[in-house]
């Protein structure tokens, strides 16, 4: 299988970290210092913020401050109506490795979960046709997952199959199993060539809710096209993950020269 190497959208200053005030700055050290002193709970959460508010003798504005560029840097997150964790351990998505979901997961001993949103048929937007080749209004299968790793919602995936591959592939069992393994058993279908687009996004309200995020919050977007055997575009899955639960990762040897 051959994998064409990703396009990431360029880094740009208005992605840069707010410049912090000294108050924010300060009660950002302390913090990391309670990180690191201060083993969290077995749920990895930390205290609420009016305790921490009363801990450093901060305002409520400025704890916020400061825990946010500690989000963005990825060393805690947030849960809607839950509170403050630590974040875990990135999972290592190795691109050219290709695997699925299920298996990348397991093989960094994490534990893998999958629940359908939605599975239907649906007419080919212009966007979906474009990248699977096919014309608009062609019938498409749309499925939406949400997917966590040791029980934290980490990824929100629409996958967009041309129907005429994959027929009555809604029928089947599309949380345990993996679309790719159902390609190659049911329907002879073996994935030979893919092709990732990556950028840096935010979170829309449909994938916020999936987990438990808020709107609007950082988020890696990673789309990939699937290529059978024959060169056909079979599959389309657009991936928005939590911007602190993956790695991205390409291996490859360089050419001679």
């Amino acid at each position: 299988m051959t994998t064409t190497l990703p396009h990431a959208t360029p880094f740009s200053a208005n992605n840069a970290l707010p410049r912090l005030t000294p108050p924010t700055s300060r009660l950002q050290q302390a913090l990391l210092g309670m990180l690191a002193e201060e083993a969290p709970s077995a749920t990895g959460r930390l205290p609420s913020e009016r305790q921490m508010m009363e801990r450093f003798s901060t305002t409520r504005i400025t704890l916020r401050e400061a825990l946010m560029q500690l989000e963005a840097e990825g060393r805690i997150y947030r849960e809607s109506r839950r509170g403050w964790f630590v974040s875990p351990p990135r999972l290592r998505y190795d691109l050219l490795a290709s695997l699925p979901f299920k298996e990348m997961v397991a093989s960094q001993q994490r534990c893998p979960e999958t629940e359908v949103l939605k599975a239907t048929q649906c007419p080919a937007q212009p966007k979906v046709a474009a990248r699977l080749g096919i014309l608009e209004g062609a019938p498409v299968f749309h499925i939406i997952r949400a997917r966590r790793i040791d029980g934290r919602p980490v990824l929100y995936v629409e996958h967009y199959l041309r129907a005429d591959c994959f027929p009555g592939i809604l029928e089947h069992d599309l949380v345990t199993c993996s679309l790719t393994e159902l390609y190659r058993s049911h329907y002879g279908i073996r994935i030979s060539r893919v092709s990732f687009e990556l950028c840096s996004t935010v979170l829309h309200s449909r994938a916020a809710e999936a987990l438990r995020a808020a709107s609007g919050g950082p988020a890696q977007r990673v789309t990939r096209i699937n290529y059978d055997q024959n060169g056909r575009a079979i599959d389309y899955d657009d991936e928005l993950w939590r911007h602190d639960a993956i790695e991205l990762t390409v291996s490859a040897a360089p050419q001679g020269t």
